[in-house]
This record gives C-alpha cells, structure tokens and sequence, in this order.
C-alpha cells in the first residue's frame, strides 16, 4: 500500500491556507472602509465637557434675535417673515428656536449645530463622534457654547456704530468679556491655559475684542482671513513676504470648518446637461483678496461661455443662483474679505466644480478631502493671463469633468450641518460636519497635551515669547 503521508500533509496545507484566506477576508472586511463612502473614520470617540455659561449666552441670544421688531439689513425678509409665526408663541417655543435664516448668519450657524449635537439624549447619539461628560476631569476638551456669530450680528443689527468700540452701549463686547472671564476663572482653564478649549468663532467679527484672550484655545474657524491683520501686529520678522506668521491661529492646534451652505442638495442621479461653462454670482466690490475678485471680473464678464453677475443669496438671489450653478460646469471661486466662503459649498451641493483661485486658502477637512479631486485650482498670476481661464478650464474632457462630479456626490454629506431635529438638538448625522469637526479635533490632541504637559513644567515666573510660524 503506498504511503499516505504526502496525501496527508498536502491535506494539512490546503486546509491551513483556506484558513489564512478566511483570516485575512474576515480582517480585511472589518478594517477597509466602505466602498460608497471613502471617508469612513475609525470607531473612536472624544470626551467633551460643556462649560456651564448662562443661556443668556446662547439660546437667550436666540430669542433676543427672535423678539426683534425686524431686521433691516438686506437678506433678512425670510426672518422678518417667521417672526410674524413664531414671535406669539415664543414662551413655548424658546426651546426650539431655529437659528436665522438671513444668509449673512446662516453661513456661520455651526455654532448651533455643534451644541444641538452635545446637548442631544444619549440614547440618540449612537452614531457621534462626540460623547458628552459631565465631569470635566474627564473630558478631553471643554467646550465653550458661547454663539460668539449671533452675538456679533445682534450687535449689529441693534447698533452698528460701537461695534468696533469697548464701551458698554456694545453688547456685543460686553458678552465678549464676560465669557472670557468666565471662563478664565475655572480650574480647567487655569490647568491647561486654555488650550483643550474649544470656541466656535466662524464669523470673522466674531470675538473682535478677545481674540488675544483665547488664542491659546482650540478655534474652530472657517478660514484664517480674520486673523491676519491681528498677526501682522505681533509679527516682528519681515524675512519673507510669502510667510504668513500666524502667532494666534495654526493648522496644528485648529480647526478650519465648513461655511453652511446655502443651496439645497443636487443628487448626481438629478444632474442634467450644464449648458454654462463657468459661473459666478456675488459682489464685485470686496475688501483685501476682493482685489482678485474685481479683475478676474473685469477679465471674464464678457467671455463666451461665461456668466459673472451681481446679486446676493436672498430669496431671488438664491433661485438665480440655484440655477445658474446647476447649470454651469464649473463655478468661480475667488477670494472676497476672506480667502474662503459659503460658494464653494453651494457649488460642491449644486455639483458644480469649483474653481479656487487662491494662492493662500485653506479648507475643511483636508487629510480627509481632498479637493484636487473634484476641484481646480489656479494661481492668482495664471487666472490674472488674459483668455488663460476660460481656455484651461475649456481642456477639460467630459469624463474628467463627470468624475469630478461623481467624487463631489459622494463628498456632499461631509457638508452638512442640519440634522432635522426641531431647535437643533438632536444627533447629527453620521457622516455629517459636526461629526467630521469632532473628529479633526480629536486629531489634535497629541500635541495639545504634549504643549499641555511641558506648559506645566516650566519654572514658576519664566516667560517664553510666542514663536509660532506654523504649516
């Protein structure tokens, strides 16, 4: 009889094999992220500890803005409106107050949807990021839900002309000061100068008064536009003039959020032929960067191809806007008072490629994102060449152009704020902003804690200058 051994082993082998491939199937299913949604995250989680401010600070804010008698400004007749519906009522409904709807506030309502999330029922939050403590010992960060934006744009409806001034007529100020110095009063502050604390400063007039006070915190910002003018005052090294020194903001202790947008959602199964091939909707006349925006104006408005008009996203603006983007290939976006705004988000959500002309810009996400596969990027000195735009953006083939769009419809969710839950309160969705913001903030943490940690040890009485010139 011959030996059964070979058979044997070769049987051994086979079966030792299978079980690898079944292994390494099993691990490779559990860890890959989901194949329709690139951007899966690992199941961590941070711990944040709100910090008991006065409600005059936040929702109170909301029912102030809601018990005005109107609101002048252009972009508020939708708020003038609900205010006939809900002003009646407000004792009941001041808990589910909505934030404005006037597209100069809106854009910057993160603040909302941040602490709805926070404030939502446990049992609800299975899916974020975010898990509320309410010892602060065993927080990872503290958040502060002061809504500094509503607070600024209150003061500006109410009286402009002592904005920029520390008296006490600016409420806006008054507000300002007395959650910093609530908040530096605390032994968590005191234990970490700050720096595990989070602030949701959006707006770029947000914080005016205080913004050297709280520099040490984590600042959750649409973009650093709003800083630079405070950095040029701190900055004493002239070297170079294509370094920015950022000593109050930085990409390793900061978080660079989303505008909210404006426009509703484009699926990609709805997307139809864009007859345009490049758009663009808003103000000529801007400050700083503005200057960019003025001469690629004056540049394309008479291309062919090209749509360049003045308006602003109120109710009319936003229907012309709404078609003017779901129509074109491509939508314009240049620096205006700050390097970013809430039109690049329009665009992602009406599925039109943007075009980001910025030398300097930073934008939500990035490690996560990224934007060069659905965007196009330009210098200012290239998108300045006369016929340079329109011809480069016209090289671009109809695949290249249906990927892009394809890559922005699965990138859309990561945009958005609003979770449907009557006064913001409720979970936010799961491959939401909120959710995505948590997430880059827990990224910070190691070096937060390291800054923390050699903070604490040094001598009692020693000073070090602020020396950041950061990524």
């Amino acid at each position: 009889m011959a030996p059964k051994t070979p058979t044997l082993i070769f049987t051994l082998s086979v079966l030792s094999l299978l079980s690898l491939t079944f292994f390494f199937y099993l691990h490779s299913t559990t860890i890959s992220p989901n194949p329709q949604n690139p951007l899966a995250a690992p199941e961590n989680s941070i711990n944040v500890y709100i910090l008991p401010i006065p409600r005059s600070l936040n929702y109170g804010l909301l029912q102030k803005y809601w018990a005005l008698n109107s609101d002048t400004r252009i972009g508020s007749e939708i708020d003038n409106e609900i205010r006939k519906t809900i002003f009646p009522n407000l004792s009941e409904k001041e808990k589910a107050l909505p934030y404005p709807e006037n597209p100069i506030i809106k854009q910057y309502s993160a603040e909302y949807w941040i602490l709805g999330d926070l404030l939502a029922d446990e049992e609800l939050k299975r899916s974020s990021f975010a898990r509320r403590v309410l010892d602060s010992s065993e927080a990872d960060v503290i958040f502060v839900p002061f809504f500094a934006t509503l607070s600024a744009e209150l003061q500006l409806v109410i009286n402009k002309g002592v904005f920029r001034k520390r008296v006490e007529e600016n409420e806006d100020y008054v507000r300002q000061k007395m959650v910093v110095d609530l908040v530096k009063k605390t032994d968590a502050w005191k234990k970490s100068n700050g720096r595990d604390h989070v602030f949701v400063i959006t707006d770029p007039v947000a914080m005016w008064h205080v913004k050297d006070e709280i520099a040490p915190a984590i600042l959750l910002v649409v973009d650093f536009g709003g800083w630079y003018r405070l950095d040029s005052k701190t900055s004493n090294d002239s070297s170079s003039d294509s370094t920015i020194h950022h000593t109050q903001v930085s990409l390793l202790k900061d978080v660079i959020v989303p505008y909210t947008y404006l426009l509703p959602r484009l699926h990609i199964s709805e997307n139809r032929k864009r007859n345009t091939l490049l758009y663009f909707k808003g103000e000529k006349h801007r400050h700083r960067g503005g200057l960019v925006r003025e001469k690629l104006w004056d540049l394309l408005v008479n291309e062919h191809g090209v749509i360049i008009e003045e308006g602003f996203p109120n109710a009319t603006g936003k229907e012309q806007s709404i078609k003017g983007m779901r129509n074109s290939e491509f939508c314009l976006h240049p620096a205006g008072d700050t390097p970013t705004s809430c039109r690049l988000f329009d665009a992602i959500q009406s599925l039109c490629i943007p075009v980001i002309v910025s030398d300097n810009i930073e934008l939500p996400f990035e490690g996560t994102i990224d934007y060069s596969d659905f965007s196009v990027f330009a210098s200012v000195s290239d998108a300045l060449r006369p016929n340079w735009l329109v011809s480069h953006l016209s090289s671009y083939s109809s695949e290249q152009k249906n990927r892009f769009r394809e890559y922005m419809g699965r990138v859309q969710p990561v945009f958005q704020y609003d979770n449907d839950y009557p006064g913001g309160i409720g979970p936010t969705s799961p491959d939401g902003a909120v959710n995505h913001i948590w997430k880059k903030v827990y990224e910070k943490l190691p070096v937060i804690r390291e800054a923390i940690t050699r903070e604490r040890r040094k001598p009692s009485g020693v000073s070090v200058p602020v020396r950041c010139n950061c990524i």
